[in-house]
């Protein structure tokens, strides 16, 4: 029988390497899926909370964040993108490419998981944002996203129109804030285990029948 896990993956659909820890993660559990029954939850984190309005150019911004030369961000970029390739994720970043702030996008799929579609929002978001290039803070590419995966186009436009799931995003946060959590994507296991960073699926693989087979014993 199936051990259950129970995983938290907090992340921000701004964050290139969650596109990878997801990519990973799932890779993983679909080669365990005869060893664990995993259940899978996403919570928020915001790289850039104060971020405008409209968003910043991408690489002047990681060049300003970090303290490193545009050049250096670029083989980053490059290192990224080839990491997401291998996953059979397309990423279309570019000098000319843009972060956005993604508030909004989090409360969506606060939405999403009471609606029984977190993890088809969540993919189709990193989407909007690295493959397309468009503003996930836009309201019309948020319905757009909802509507691709089955969400009700109206009832996901009603949400973004209100403040729902605003304060339910902001206690989130703050929660895994709390819980030591500053760093994405971070990926919890039973409340115990922490997996950082995008892993390979070998990695997830590795750690995630380890974490299994303690939980057998326990």
């Amino acid at each position: 029988m199936p051990t259950p896990l129970k995983i938290d993956f907090v992340s921000d659909i701004a964050c290139p390497w969650c596109v990878i820890g997801l990519g990973g993660l799932e890779i993983a559990l679909e080669r365990l899926k005869d060893e664990v029954e995993p259940s899978l939850v996403f919570h928020p984190f915001e790289l850039n909370p104060n971020m405008v309005a409209g968003g910043e150019n991408t690489l002047e911004h990681i060049v300003g964040k970090y303290g490193i030369s545009a050049d250096q961000a670029r083989v980053n970029r490059d290192r990224i993108a080839a990491r997401a390739a291998d996953l059979g994720f397309t990423m279309s970043t570019s000098d000319a490419s843009r972060i956005y702030n993604t508030f909004d996008a989090h409360r969506l799929l606060a939405w999403a998981r009471e609606q029984g579609r977190q993890l088809e929002l969540k993919r189709q978001l990193f989407v909007v944002n690295f493959t397309e290039q468009t503003d996930p803070g836009n309201h019309d590419a948020l319905v757009d996203a909802a509507a691709k995966v089955g969400l009700d186009r109206d009832a996901a436009r009603a949400v973004l129109d209100s403040d729902r799931y605003a304060e339910e995003v902001r206690r989130d946060e703050a929660l895994w804030q709390s819980r030591g959590i500053s760093g994405v994507p971070a990926v919890i296991v039973n409340d115990r285990y922490l997996i950082s960073g995008g892993q390979p699926p070998e990695e997830f693989e590795r750690q995630l029948r380890g974490i299994a087979a303690e939980a057998q014993t326990d």
